[in-house]
């Protein structure tokens, strides 16, 4: 993580929205739904998890955090505010007869990231669960949260840094198994939880080993590759880029591809720039 510069003021993480899942049956109805187990759940505490296709594939990402009103029991659902009413949706979809109420929050309640200092704000408090590098994340009411300074790219310099992939920008929702956007390496997917909606193409590639593609950290210097730009090695395409910042940034990659131009001394290349895997 060379070069990554400590930010001990809060960052408005504009590009989130909040749902509120409450109800008598709110713990076990997510629960059946996504890929991490949120029945044991503290206060404090954040959990990391997707909620997939029948295929496996990442429809929804997010940060599950619960919540105690009046002595019951309730989760708040950090995701990208563009997908916040899909996902309310499709959580009512599979809702049915459940006793869950899904409310999307995100006109009212703010995300905040703190990098590198305790969150002293009137609200809740989690630390990322995905990796210790990103810090805490503080939910306060929207009209209670600060000016965005300093601005989203020092939170998106160390989420790059720290190898953790964005839902959009570094895999398409909708196409990329877990394994495949990491959810395995930063806390995504709890492989001795009992069934969800794709668990048994997760377990799978858990166990076989299957997973072709991954997101790697990259290298590189001067302007980064657009996102999206074609990975080569020679002729041969190897992966797509994804987010940067700096001089870093992070791609999908064909894992056995990449090895092999490797092993051949092949230099990697998009959009003009010479690229470098750091693993």
């Amino acid at each position: 993580m060379v070069g990554v510069l400590k930010v001990y003021d809060p960052i408005l993480l504009a590009d989130r929205g909040v749902l509120r899942v409450s109800g008598p049956q709110c713990e076990t109805f997510l629960q059946d739904l996504v890929s991490n187990d949120v029945t044991n759940l503290a206060s404090g505490e954040g959990r990391y998890a997707a909620l997939l296709t029948p295929q496996g594939k990442i429809l929804f990402d997010m940060i599950i955090l619960i919540i105690t009103e009046g002595g019951a029991r309730a989760f708040l659902v950090d995701c990208a505010r563009e997908q916040a009413a899909d996902l309310a949706n499709r959580l009512g979809f599979y809702k049915l007869r459940a006793k869950v109420t899904i409310e999307d929050r995100s006109d009212e309640i703010a995300v905040l990231a703190y990098l590198d200092a305790s969150p002293q704000v009137d609200g809740i408090i989690v630390r990322d669960p995905r990796s210790a590098v990103l810090g805490y994340r503080a939910y306060v009411p929207r009209e209670q949260a600060p000016a965005t300074r300093p601005d989203s790219r020092a939170y998106e310099a160390r989420r790059i840094a720290a190898g953790v992939p964005q839902g959009g920008a570094d895999f398409a929702y909708g196409e990329a198994f877990p394994h495949e956007a990491n959810l395995d390496l930063i806390n995504g997917v709890d492989f001795k939880k009992g069934c969800y909606i794709g668990q048994e193409v997760v377990s799978r590639m858990q166990h076989r080993g299957t997973a072709r593609k991954r997101i790697v950290k990259i290298a590189f210097a001067g302007e980064a590759p657009p996102a999206g730009a074609e990975i080569k090695a020679g002729d041969a395409l190897i992966g797509t880029m994804g987010s940067s910042a700096g001089e870093r940034g992070l791609a999908m990659v064909r894992l056995d591809r990449a090895e092999e131009a490797k092993s051949a001394g092949v230099t990697l290349i998009a959009a003009g720039v010479t690229l470098e895997i750091k693993l």
